[in-house]
This record gives structure tokens, C-alpha cells and sequence, in this order.
């Protein structure tokens, strides 16, 4: 994986993100068909009406990156955590954490096979 991939990552990741609920959903589908074991989504939604993505938690490790999304606004954090105590948690603009999860999530295909399929999935998705 090389600064192009990250690129990729970083690029699919934000194809939506001119339409704010469309991008939430858009990334929580992609993140959900590639990463399904490191990612929960909450959504929100009554019986009548159509299920929105309210929260996406991508936990992969030591590092986990959430994204609240509440009528057309989103706040995104990063939190490391080790051995389930949280010793760091900050909030991040919307373009930070984009590219701080594809940076990671770079890393993550360069370790495993597994993080390799999952981040073609993720691109092919």
C-alpha cells in the first residue's frame, strides 16, 4: 500500500460528502461491506419512516473513530484505547478524520490479508 492507495481510500471516503446525509450513509454502507467485524452502526428511524445512519463506531485496535451525525451535522472523534481504558479522546474536523481513518485504515491492509481484502472491498464498493 503507498501514498496512492491512501489517496484512494481518502477520495472514496469522501465521494458524498457534498450532501451531508448522503455522505453519512453512503459511508456507513461502504465501511459496513468492508470492515463488517470493526464497524457498528447505529441508526435512527421510526416504524413508518426510513432507518438514518445516527452514529458509525469503526474500532480497529487501539484506535477508534466515531462519527455522530444528527440533522445535518456531524461531530467525528478519535479515541485510543488500551486494554479497554480510554487514554485519549479528542474531537476532529470532518476532513481530519477522513483522513486520519483511511491513513489507518491503509495501515491496517499493509499488516494483514485480511486488512488487504477488506480495503479492496472498501475501493470496490
Amino acid at each position: 500500500m503507498s501514498e496512492t492507495d491512501f489517496d484512494l481510500v481518502a477520495a472514496s471516503l469522501r465521494a458524498d460528502a457534498g450532501d451531508l446525509r448522503a455522505f453519512v450513509e453512503a459511508l456507513a454502507t461502504k465501511l459496513e461491506g468492508a470492515f463488517e467485524h470493526h464497524v457498528h452502526v447505529e441508526r435512527k428511524g421510526g416504524m413508518l419512516g426510513p432507518k438514518h445512519v445516527r452514529r458509525i463506531l469503526l474500532d480497529l485496535g487501539e484506535e477508534q473513530y466515531e462519527l455522530e451525525h444528527d440533522d445535518g451535522r456531524v461531530s467525528c472523534r478519535r479515541r485510543t484505547v488500551v486494554r479497554g481504558i480510554a487514554l485519549k479522546n479528542e474531537e476532529l474536523p470532518l476532513e481530519q478524520w477522513i483522513d486520519e481513518v483511511s491513513r489507518t485504515l491503509v495501515d491496517a491492509a499493509r499488516s494483514t490479508e485480511r486488512g488487504r481484502v477488506a480495503l479492496e472491498r472498501l475501493l470496490d464498493a
